[in-house]
């Protein structure tokens, strides 16, 4: 059975979402200045997940807060000291209780003519917001789901050229080294233990075109 955050059935505001955002962005800063990501878990619910797509075979899936705390901010963002991921435009929709966060990645690290290395191609995060019925963050908003997406062959390349230029830091080569399926999270598409589009969406909640007749479904 694939994993699911609870049913809200309490509705959310424009008002408590945008606030909640905001809150979000906030520790985002406070997680670059430290170094440590792992201050973000307490904006997931128990039960949220947390992937992305590396390659058509190769995903990365994190279920329950435990699991994004240690492998998707832990794991996943150790060595990436002053990087930073400056959300550059939002889009929100209260009805579906969504937020998508457009980002740019960012090194902190610069190059001979003094411009910091920069991940090119669009970056985002998609995220699924609700408030708590039960246990103990019951009637607080937290993140049900988030997924993102970026530009890998890019993502190589930038670190590639910091290596090649001699400016990596000791702690982004050994990031560069956690690859493979054997890394936590890391799975086989027909092994994810959650769904790569967001559970509600590959639930067929929020279809909004459907296939056109005798179109391969």
């Amino acid at each position: 059975m694939v994993p699911t955050s609870s049913t809200n059935a309490d509705p959310l505001t424009r008002a408590e979402i945008e606030e909640f955002w905001e809150t979000w962005l906030d520790v985002n800063r406070r997680a670059e200045q430290s170094g440590d990501w792992r201050v973000m878990a307490e904006w997931f619910a128990e039960d949220a997940t947390y992937g992305w797509m590396y390659h058509p075979d190769e995903h990365f899936m994190a279920v329950g807060r435990d699991q994004i705390r240690d492998w998707a901010i832990g794991i996943e963002m150790d060595g990436l000291d002053g990087w930073h991921y400056d959300y550059v435009c939002t889009m929100i929709d209260e009805q579906k209780s969504m937020i998508v966060g457009f980002w740019k990645q960012r090194s902190g690290i610069l190059d001979d003519n003094g411009e910091e290395y920069e991940i090119l191609g669009i970056g985002g995060s998609w995220f699924g917001v609700e408030r708590q019925s039960s246990g103990a963050d019951a009637g607080q908003i937290k993140i049900a789901w988030q997924r993102d997406w970026f530009d890998l062959p890019s993502t190589a390349h930038t670190f590639m050229a910091i290596v090649e230029a001699g400016k990596a830091p000791d702690t982004l080569l050994k990031r560069m080294s956690v690859t493979g399926l054997d890394v936590p999270g890391h799975y086989r598409l027909e092994d994810l233990p959650s769904t790569v589009w967001p559970p509600p969406v590959e639930a067929g909640r929020y279809v909004t075109q459907a296939p056109a007749p005798g179109a391969a479904s």
